[in-house]
């Protein structure tokens, strides 16, 4: 399996959910005016609590997106309504034939070591993406799309693709698209490369100290602001302090007493506190794939689809996970896309339903035992389910597993909980056929192309270790594939909703809940927002009001 990112959208105040809508701050401090006369002060140093820390501040995991949205500016950015807007990129052309995006580049804008953001680097980037190991997600996102990037002139570079891709707008929004000085590249180490990427955003890295923090510098000569930026010009603040603290509860004291400006995945026990608390929280659901289980369809019990069906009906996976999450995070039932991606097909295809699972096992030969244990051939029904222990699921996260563990018990199935770490699970012991029956999961995207990175089949020649559930099927494939390349855009999300069809039909995964982030904001800091295709933060814009 790949290393890089379940890559993570929209946003919902005081508890409403506005799947796949707008995103916008909660509450009248957010946005442009705040304090007592609404004027933003220069300087000051926004500390932010975050929960794990990457790597690397560039790279394929989400977690990366959101730290080097801090450095690097994309071509193009996505908008609250869905569409896409300038960044880097003024405007943009489309081929008649849809295989080549010709972008027109900012005049002027320089990285921060001085070197040219012009067409010659952004093509560079794009044949890193494609051709080496700069950022897997970035790869597989285009894949097998991609074909050349070519410097028109200086400040116009031509993006030529296999086929038609009418989703590839969207699909660079995301951060691992984030463009890095050419110069930078090719001269430094990978180390310092990770360490401290060189880019042309609204702050640099100062200083990494590993296992704490990130503080970044203000950039004095940032001129490259999203179409959809709060204001034109540099940053307001002169640093940002971006802690890593793992525990939930710590995190969200931190903010609670002073200590943090702004908090990432408060707890979801603590949500209806923050509301009350503070006048800006940002409820955001992940677009992508939603956290839900892969099921091994080669080795184990659930090479039976009978079985695997009756496994999604064994447990009620609704209501485990409203009480786990204090109701705050929504259940979501679609193993394929979550309900903030466009194209999502809003069916539960297997609600609680005992009797439905004990006529499907005993259909396919299974018998339950005095133990309560459902049996064949001597053989007991057994279920090895990996989890990701911190980095994907949350303490919460992991009781409401528990409560799922007990309810198929109940309903005769033995389901032993792995927790794994991401070393394990990424490409370790658990990330194999071998390795487990189930594994819990998500993978983030702001288009319903993620169908073909997470599904796509894996062949000798053309391998896919994103499809979790090792469900091959030559069909499913073509058909994800006609939806990408599809330049009638209403047939390819019927095509894309066929996809997700099948995917229930085949019980090939079975849903859980969406990957949501929860923020909370001091009342002193104001414009902090988060951007639309993944919900990363954004605090170019933020500023506060008075002496700090």
């Amino acid at each position: 399996m790949t290393s890089f990112t379940r890559p993570r959208l929209a946003v919902a105040c005081a508890g409403t959910v506005l799947a796949g809508i707008s995103l916008v701050a909660c509450g009248g401090n957010g946005g442009a005016a705040g304090g007592a006369d609404g004027k933003p002060v220069q300087g000051g140093t926004i500390t932010y609590a975050h929960v794990q820390e990457p790597p690397c501040i560039f790279g394929g995991w989400i977690q990366q997106a959101y730290i080097s949205r801090q450095v690097l500016d994309a071509l193009v950015t996505e908008d609250e309504d869905g569409t896409v807007k300038p960044w880097l990129a003024t405007s943009w052309k489309t081929s008649a034939d849809g295989r080549t995006y010709t972008f027109a580049l900012k005049n002027g804008v320089k990285f921060t070591d001085g070197t040219p953001v012009d067409a010659a680097a952004v093509a560079y980037n794009f044949e890193q993406f494609e051709h080496s190991d700069l950022n897997g997600t970035a790869k597989v996102s285009i894949d097998p799309y991609y074909k050349s990037a070519e410097a028109v002139d200086g400040t116009h570079v031509a993006i030529h693709l296999n086929k038609p891709y009418p989703e590839f707008l969207r699909v660079i929004t995301q951060g691992y698209f984030g463009i890095q000085s050419e110069h930078a590249l090719k001269t430094r180490t990978k180390e310092q490369n990770c360490d401290e990427p060189i880019g042309s955003g609204a702050f640099t890295v100062e200083k990494w100290n590993k296992g704490q923090n990130v503080v970044f510098k203000r950039n004095p000569g940032y001129t490259s602001w999203p179409a959809t930026a709060k204001h034109h010009g540099p940053a307001y603040v002169d640093e940002i302090d971006w802690k890593f603290v793992a525990d939930g509860t710590s995190r969200y004291a931190s903010l609670t007493t002073g200590q943090s400006d702004v908090a990432y995945e408060i707890p979801t026990v603590n949500w209806k506190d923050a509301q009350s608390r503070f006048k800006d929280t940002i409820r955001y659901i992940t677009p992508g794939h939603p956290v839900s289980f892969y099921l091994n369809t080669v080795k184990g019990p659930f090479t039976d689809k009978l079985v695997r069906q009756a496994f999604a009906y064994a447990a009620d996976r609704k209501a485990a996970v409203k009480a786990g999450f204090h109701g705050v995070i929504p259940y979501e039932p679609n193993p394929a896309v979550s309900q903030s991606t466009p194209g999502y097909l809003g069916t539960d295809p297997y609600p609680y339903d005992p009797d439905k699972t004990a006529g499907l096992l005993r259909q396919a030969g299974w018998t339950k035992g005095a133990d309560g244990i459902y049996a064949k051939n001597g053989r007991k029904l057994k279920v090895k389910l990996v989890y990701g222990a911190g980095y994907e699921f949350t303490s919460e996260g992991a009781t409401v597993l528990q409560a799922l563990q007990e309810q198929w018990k109940q309903n005769g199935f033995s389901v032993t909980l792995v927790p794994a770490t991401q070393a394990e699970a990424w490409g370790g012991k658990y990330s194999g056929p071998d390795g487990y029956d189930a594994q819990a999961s998500y993978w983030t995207s702001p288009s319903p192309a993620i169908l073909w990175i997470v599904w796509r089949e894996s062949t000798k020649d053309n391998p896919n270790g994103n499809n979790q559930s090792f469900y091959n099927s030559p069909a499913l494939t073509r058909l994800i594939d006609k939806a990408n390349t599809n330049t009638d855009t209403t047939a390819g999300f019927g095509q894309y909703e066929q996809a997700q069809k099948t995917i229930d039909d085949e019980a090939a995964g079975v849903g859980l809940y969406t990957q949501n982030t929860l923020i909370a904001v001091s009342d002193k800091l104001h414009g902090f927002w988060v951007e639309k295709s993944q919900g990363e933060p954004v605090f170019s814009d933020a500023y506060f009001t008075g002496k700090q």
